[in-house]
């Protein structure tokens, strides 16, 4: 058994089977697939005053029926909320698995951001969500996902897995943006309330172990104390050499053993990661620097951010074979690059979202119209839509989470319009975003719940509301 994130749910290799509803159906029935108000984790007022506000804006019926039902999809059944030592505590599971990942905890949260000014429960899950990352991150900077209880044995088969296993883990994969996720969500909460509550010296001590171990994985002193090796058939699962990874050349840029699909890396320089770690410490700095009026932890994050982004534009980039240059997917210093593009965020394609690159730079706009064409070889075109998917599912499994990604980064109203359509279509009837689906028949897909897609979605709307409100008024 391969104990991946998608294997929980259903088994290695396995699809989730649904029966589809044609595209064409006319007289669909929307009812809401909320949880009813009383059996909701968490109720936000402005949230759902945000719902009611959005959604009158939709005219195409089954799109406001993804809507509602889709961007509540993390607080409707993900959060859990309480105290530890009389402070908030909130720990989010990703859905169809009872475990919280850094990366997916942050993202999910993130897109409710904007609406923590106008209701104070939701501060306190914000204040409880920072510090539970805090707590985690002292637990062990290195895992990736963890359990509730920061004494219990992971549930999840990673609990054999050949490294260190600390009590509280879940998994211990390491990827660099599990570290820089809650980075970007501390800064988004600071931008929106300048509520100094969450930044308190205990957070501060979980971003300064953070900050160390992206600079303890530059390796510029040795291999450093990670490493994973998992007994499986499975080359994605584990990584070469005693559970170090491949070898580099040490540049600067910083080493990840996993990448965001928690898939093993190839090379370790996993350039979009390294990108976000450079956006992410620059925006810990800030919050350093303006809650705490730390200006050393704040120069110390500004520092590694600068060495990284030399070592980025030293060593990141390839040639796109047709006399341009592009950002390289992974790279291992000594002049090998690897071009793909993974679904999972950070790609190369979403670097925008993470305020990883400007959408109009010419060098991204390169890289992500390589990475959307079958240059890339986990790019699939099929009668049911067109996207990027990855290994961590298989070839022509798209990822919807890829066309929400494409939508948010293009101008053209076709281009948007397009996405809308394959998303709206390939649902399967189930009113909710997915892992995955087949190219040709999307009611071939992988996980019923997925918080953070599901969300994604929902910000992908409110975008549009903002910068192209007449696409909402058309049907799809």
């Amino acid at each position: 058994m391969i104990w991946g994130r998608r294997d929980v749910m259903m088994g290695a290799g396995a699809l989730a089977l649904a029966a589809a509803v044609p595209a064409g159906a006319q007289g669909k029935s929307f009812v809401s697939k909320r949880p009813p108000r009383g059996q909701r984790n968490f109720v936000s007022t402005a949230v759902e005053a945000e719902i009611k506000r959005v959604k009158a804006k939709i005219a195409d019926p089954e799109l406001a029926w993804l809507f509602e039902n889709c961007y509540p999809n993390t607080l409707d059944t993900t959060v859990q909320t309480g105290t530890v030592d009389g402070k908030p505590d909130t720990f989010v599971i990703t859905g169809d698995i009872d475990a919280m990942w850094l990366r997916d905890s942050s993202a999910q949260l993130q897109t409710y951001v904007h609406l923590a000014p106008k209701d104070a429960d939701l501060r306190r899950l914000f204040v409880g969500a920072l510090q539970r990352q805090a707590r985690c991150i002292l637990v062990d900077p290195y895992a990736n996902a963890f359990m509730k209880d920061t004494s219990a044995k992971s549930t999840l088969g990673a609990r054999d897995d050949l490294t260190e296993m600390k009590p509280g883990v879940a998994e211990r994969k390491w990827e660099i943006d599990s570290l820089c996720y809650p980075m970007r969500l501390a800064h988004a909460y600071w931008t929106a309330t300048r509520d100094k509550t969450p930044f308190d010296d205990y957070w501060a001590r979980g971003m300064a172990r953070a900050v160390a171990t992206l600079k303890e994985q530059q390796r510029l002193d040795g291999p450093g104390p990670y490493h994973f090796q998992r007994n499986t058939p499975t080359p994605t699962e584990t990584l070469m050499f005693d559970g170090y990874g491949a070898p580099t050349r040490k540049v600067g840029l910083i080493h990840s053993g996993f990448r965001p699909s928690d898939d093993a890396c190839v090379f370790p320089f996993l350039i979009p990661s390294n990108l976000f770690a450079v956006s992410a410490l620059g925006m810990l700095a800030t919050v350093l620097r303006e809650a705490r009026g730390d200006t050393a932890g704040a120069a110390h994050a500004e520092a590694l951010a600068a060495d990284v982004r030399k070592a980025l534009d030293a060593h990141g980039k390839m040639s796109d074979g047709e006399g341009g240059e592009v950002w390289a997917f992974e790279v291992n210093g000594f002049g090998d690059t690897i071009f793909m593009d993974d679904a999972n965020v950070p790609s190369l394609s979403a670097l925008p979202l993470l305020g990883a690159a400007d959408r109009n730079d010419p060098l991204y706009r390169r890289t992500a119209a390589l990475a959307w064409s079958p240059r890339n070889p986990y790019y699939f075109e099929g009668t049911a839509a067109k996207g990027i998917g990855g290994p961590h599912i298989g070839m022509d499994m798209i990822w919807p989470m890829s066309i929400i990604t494409h939508a948010f980064n293009s101008d053209d109203d076709a281009t948007i319009g397009e996405c809308l359509h394959w998303l709206k279509t390939t649902h399967a009837g189930t009113g909710f975003m997915h892992e995955s689906f087949h190219k040709d028949d999307p009611s071939k897909f992988t996980r019923t719940w997925f918080a953070w897609v599901n969300g994604l979605f929902g910000d992908l709307i409110l975008d549009l509301e903002r910068r192209k409100p007449a696409l909402l008024k058309a049907r799809y």
